[in-house]
């Protein structure tokens, strides 16, 4: 029997980044907030001080700041045909666990997805016709513009310190930035980082060959900042340990750095960590959701009655809960009905490696999450897809992150895979090669999708999410001839040798590709192809807010944090300047 607890005025699912944004912009307009995080209480003091967070093995190999599978996992299978089977171990993506979520452990990529992501129905049928896209493909449209976004943009980036070069300001173009990004209001909040010896390289490649490069814009500071919220961040050492590890010197933006220490001061808000979120409890027509049931680290079981459910947790996990809360209709890729898991997305990469004599010296070990210069000419619908036969696109960039000892390992095509050759090759390289990442877009597909595993459960006997994906042959063309222009670019850097390949199918879940896990609670105008309207609020159970990559109808080249954040003020401010004036739905069907 669950303990019924007196009822509060809005109950977080999940505290990373979008619980952290909605409960300081909730607190702030006065109302009471419980913040319910599953994972544990840490903080930048004492938990991600060295030597102890430079862990290799812990952090990186074994994962140590994400999910446990031993109690929650998913299960997966490339298509309906086969049987899903439990990922035991996280290796293609990472959800993040802990106060904080997965922005702990992130690198720090920051960008603005474009105008013709957001509306990548519409300007795909005006550019190349209604009939150009493969028949399987759900591409939609987000119900928002990047001119509706860019307000939101600009409140989460200046909260971030995202260090950066403009490249449109106000319609005009800045020379050095990213020629094709949509207007801004202002440029970013600090300068752009320092450019790593390959990057340099990169640059001047791109550039010689007729493309546009520009610094990638970066949550590692290039200089100390101090944020709206009064928050201070310190200079990036470039340290090499940013993804799947917490920054120790207040460098990288996370919850920790940037919003949480704020939020824990206020009154009107309660953390409770080490609380597993059951489910959204609704009232008996299931119209209004009346709080949620969770269990608390000694498994003792309590009811959080809410006048409003803010779902903010991981992509994944936000499916989840509204699939085993009952709040929406699951898909069916059989009929096409239903929304629920529908539009599920990933990321589609592909690397290629430049090995140089030794007389270049990359010194890959001095490196951050984020720093390097990048290539937009084949993102989104930058280039003329006509004569191509696909949709959706990459940037391309050298942004190596990191030379640790245990995952950076470069050898040419034909070293042996052990053993004292191998050995001398690692030796020989290490210094002096250079990556290329390849980062492209995934288009919904009909066979892609989310729903409830009917065989596997989870530690408190809930049904796992189950993940039913491959790679669309729309996206494998685009890889191919992307990673076939990287190619070229690696040559015109002037290494020895060059290697790569484009992302080939099936798809699988035991090689990190992106934690970019995105769709199955899709936003959109048409309630029908989405599960929330273009304010994150559920078409069926409008007290109920859903937040976070799930929110993607597809997935676009760009990495999605920046999206991300920016959907989270969108949210809030909705909630606050709207809802809380006339609760109920703020769009009608």
């Amino acid at each position: 029997m669950a303990t019924r607890l007196p009822e509060t005025d809005a109950v977080l699912v999940g505290v990373g980044m979008v619980g952290s944004i909605l409960g300081r912009e909730l607190t702030r307009a006065g109302l009471k907030v419980v913040g319910l995080e599953r994972g544990e209480p840490r903080f930048t003091v004492p938990d991600f001080q060295g030597p102890g967070m430079h862990d290799e093995l812990r952090y990186s190999v074994r994962k140590g700041m994400t999910q446990d599978t031993s109690k929650e996992t998913l299960t997966f299978r490339n298509n309906a045909k086969q049987n899903a089977l439990p990922i035991r171990r996280w290796e293609s993506f990472l959800p993040g666990t802990g106060l904080g979520g997965a922005m702990v452990h992130w690198n720090g990529q920051t960008y603005r997805f474009q105008d013709t992501d957001f509306q990548m129905r519409t300007r795909t049928t005006e550019r190349y016709g209604k009939n150009f896209s493969d028949p399987d493909l759900q591409i939609q449209d987000w119900g928002v513009t990047a001119a509706d976004m860019e307000p939101y943009f600009d409140r989460f980036e200046y909260l971030l310190g995202v260090a950066g070069q403009a490249g449109n300001i106000k319609g005009q173009k800045i020379a050095g930035g990213n020629p094709f990004e949509d207007p801004r209001s202002r440029g970013y909040p600090t300068p752009p980082m320092k450019e790593p010896y390959g990057s340099a390289l990169f640059r001047k490649a791109a550039a010689g060959l007729g493309y546009h490069p520009f610094p990638q814009p970066s949550s590692n500071m290039s200089q100390p900042y101090t944020n709206p919220e009064g928050m201070t961040l310190q200079t990036c050492m470039f340290c090499g340990y940013c993804e799947r590890f917490g920054c120790e010197h207040y460098a990288k933006s996370s919850p920790q750095t940037i919003l949480l220490p704020v939020l824990l001061k206020d009154k009107n808000f309660t953390l409770k960590t080490q609380c597993h979120v059951l489910r959204i409890n609704l009232s008996k027509d299931g119209k209004h959701a009346t709080g949620v049931t969770y269990v608390d680290g000694m498994g003792r079981e309590y009811e959080q009655p809410a006048k409003m459910v803010i779902v903010g947790s991981f992509a994944l996990n936000n499916v989840r809960m509204l699939l085993l809360s009952k709040i929406g209709k699951p898909y069916d890729p059989a009929s096409g009905e239903g929304t629920v898991g529908r539009n599920y997305a990933y990321q589609t990469t592909s690397a290629v490696q430049v090995f140089f004599d030794e007389s270049v010296n990359i010194n890959p070990f001095m490196r951050s999450g984020a720093n390097g210069t990048v290539i937009a000419d084949f993102v989104s619908d930058n280039f003329d897809h006509g004569p191509l036969n696909f949709v959706g696109g990459a940037y391309v960039g050298e942004v190596m992150t990191n030379g640790r000892p245990i995952s950076f390992h470069p050898t040419p095509p034909g070293t042996p895979a052990w053993g004292a050759a191998w050995k001398s090759a690692v030796v020989k390289h290490y210094n002096h090669t250079a990556s290329l990442n390849i980062h492209g877009s995934s288009v919904a597909n009909r066979r892609n999708y989310l729903d409830l595993d009917p065989t596997y459960r989870d530690a408190w006997g809930l049904p796992l999410l189950r993940m039913t994906f491959d790679f669309p042959e729309n996206d494998l063309r685009m890889s191919a001839h992307i990673t076939g222009k990287a190619m070229e670019i690696g040559k015109a850097m002037g290494g020895q040798q060059v290697s790569g390949g484009p992302r080939k199918g099936p798809y699988t879940i035991t090689q990190y590709q992106t934690t970019h896990n995105t769709g199955g609670t899709v936003m959109g105008a048409d309630r029908s192809t989405s599960v929330v309207n273009r304010y994150l609020q559920s078409w069926d159970v409008p007290n109920v807010f859903v937040i976070g990559a799930s929110n993607f109808p597809q997935n676009a080249s760009y990495n999605p944090t920046d999206t991300i954040g920016a959907l989270a003020y969108m949210a809030a401010d909705a909630i606050v300047n709207r809802y809380l004036k006339s609760p109920g739905p703020m769009v009608q069907a």
